[in-house]
């Protein structure tokens, strides 16, 4: 038996935790570990040339250092704002470096809980949360640019509400229904407004998109929201028997094919993908002890990416490093636990 063979059939030996220790150890040999954010930084978000992460113009001049740490602070002249390298990205304020945040994001990727990661990466449990979602809002703004073509299958699918994370507020939040017994998730029968619709679309190629529309059943309306402006004119529609979809496809000039309810296919097209999508985000979120509904656009977001796109997992460790982190987008940890319970755009 050859060198690799005998690695494979040791690898088979493994336990499932061995082998998930394993996995994390290639990915993060998979590309060299930046120790400096600061270069990093510079190359991934400024390789073109210095520009102000606000405003986006050149017009940029040296304004000093920092006190305690030494960096080097900017000032643009064009919009009058002081920064330094990682100003407006979700890794501004931080006090650890990339090497953290990459065995982060590998711990993230193997679906590790809080707590386990926390412990890998020898950070608070608070910090480890307040990354997920810093991480989960850059990419939900990424997913928010897909656009679906060719043959697009859409469908809803439904969460029971859930107000996770919400009395931790004090007296800013109150109780707007009965609490649930438990093992009883919603007091109605049926759709109501106690369940969050999540409007999903998936096209032939592996691309989705899922993200909350409203309470209870979907309107046209809710539908246009979520699916308006990221359906390319020149597809094609392919939903069941739902009302919601024809004024929908009619007012976007978009062909629409309806399967009739019981049947799996009309021609060539069915609606089989995008109820395995709905398989599969069932299955992805039965891993985690329960979701807020004001953070359940961003594992949404965290599924699509992990769950549903063809990338590789070297792939998708590159995307979240060099395009997530690098994202101009700023997320204060202050307001992630202090969010709307229905915090949803729709």
């Amino acid at each position: 038996m050859s060198a690799v063979g005998n690695i494979l059939s040791m690898i088979k030996s493994l336990s499932a935790a061995e082998k998930r220790e394993l996995k994390m150890m290639l990915l993060e040999n998979a590309s060299a570990t930046m120790s400096d954010m600061e270069s990093f930084m510079t190359d991934e978000r400024f390789a073109g040339g210095m520009v102000c992460p606000h405003c986006g113009c050149l017009h940029v001049v040296r304004n000093g250092h920092q006190e305690g740490n030494g960096k080097q602070r900017y000032l643009c002249r064009d919009c009058g704002k002081s920064f330094d390298i990682t100003s407006n990205s979700i890794v501004s304020g931080t006090h650890k470096g990339l090497d953290v945040w990459e065995r982060y994001i590998v711990c993230m990727m193997q679906g590790l809980s809080l707590r386990k990661t926390a412990e890998i990466c020898e950070i608070h449990r608070n910090t480890a949360f307040n990354w997920r979602h810093k991480i989960l809002d850059a990419l939900q703004d990424i997913e928010d640019n897909v656009v679906l073509n060719g043959i697009v299958e859409a469908d809803e699918t439904f969460f029971a509400i859930s107000y996770k994370g919400n009395h931790s507020n004090g007296g800013s939040f109150t109780m707007p229904r009965k609490p649930h017994k438990r093992g009883k998730e919603i007091h109605t029968r049926g759709l109501s407004k106690e369940q969050v619709c999540v409007a999903c679309a998936v096209n032939r190629s592996g691309k989705s998109i899922g993200k909350v529309s409203n309470l209870g059943r979907i309107s046209t309306k809710n539908v246009d929201g979520v699916l308006g402006d990221r359906i390319d004119e020149n597809s094609t529609l392919v939903t069941d028997e739902m009302n919601a979809y024809v004024k929908f496809a009619l007012n976007r000039g978009i062909n629409l094919v309806q399967v009739k309810g019981g049947k799996s296919k009309k021609g060539i097209y069915n609606v089989q993908r995008v109820n395995s999508y709905h398989s599969s985000l069932s299955k992805f979120m039965r891993g985690f002890n329960g979701v807020a509904t004001k953070y359940l656009n961003g594992y949404l977001a965290w599924h699509n990416f992990m769950k549903y796109s063809k990338h590789t997992d070297a792939e998708r460790k590159q995307i979240l490093l060099r395009r997530v982190l690098t994202l101009p987008k700023k997320v204060v940890c202050k307001e992630i636990s202090n969010r709307g319970a229905l915090a949803f755009a729709v």
